[in-house]
């Protein structure tokens, strides 16, 4: 079986989307998932295009400033090049300007079957096992070297 890395982000912002603090962050938003949808290993994204949708993210993670980010790439240097080395790098420095510092871990990845596309709760369940077991094979860090075969 082939397989795709899912990650997930969360960004807690520190105020209202439609507050001039967050302007700057709302204003590049379409610039920076139109970059993403085209570099190298993008497969898919995340998109909340209905309130139901935002009621879901809501229900799952209890908090209506909680930003979701959810992508699958082909492989975690297409996304690490994504994150670190394209224009998405200048957004992730002003980071401070426009959330809060997360007080646990808010990123994980995991291994995906090509095709599939993650759910909210899933990408949950795959932070709160990071969160509680440390990197395994089932959810894990940039910094953690796991390949699809070692995914229990």
């Amino acid at each position: 079986m082939n397989y795709h890395l899912a990650q997930l982000n969360l960004a807690d912002a520190i105020a209202d989307m439609d507050s001039p603090i967050m302007a700057d962050f709302v204003n590049n938003t379409d610039r920076i998932n139109a970059l993403a949808a085209k570099s190298p290993g993008f497969v898919w994204s995340l998109e909340e295009s209905s309130e139901d949708e935002k009621e879901d993210r809501v229900a799952i993670f209890g908090k209506e400033s909680l930003l979701v980010n959810m992508t699958v790439w082909e492989d975690k240097q297409s996304l690490f090049d994504f994150v670190y080395k394209s224009m998405h790098k200048d957004i992730m420095i002003r980071k401070k300007e426009w959330f809060a510092k997360m007080p646990k871990m808010h990123m994980v990845l995991w291994f995906v079957p090509v095709g599939q596309q993650p759910t909210i709760s899933e990408g949950k369940a795959r932070l709160e096992h990071y969160r509680a077991h440390g990197a395994t094979g089932f959810a894990f860090n940039f910094r953690d070297d796991f390949s699809p075969n070692n995914n229990a």
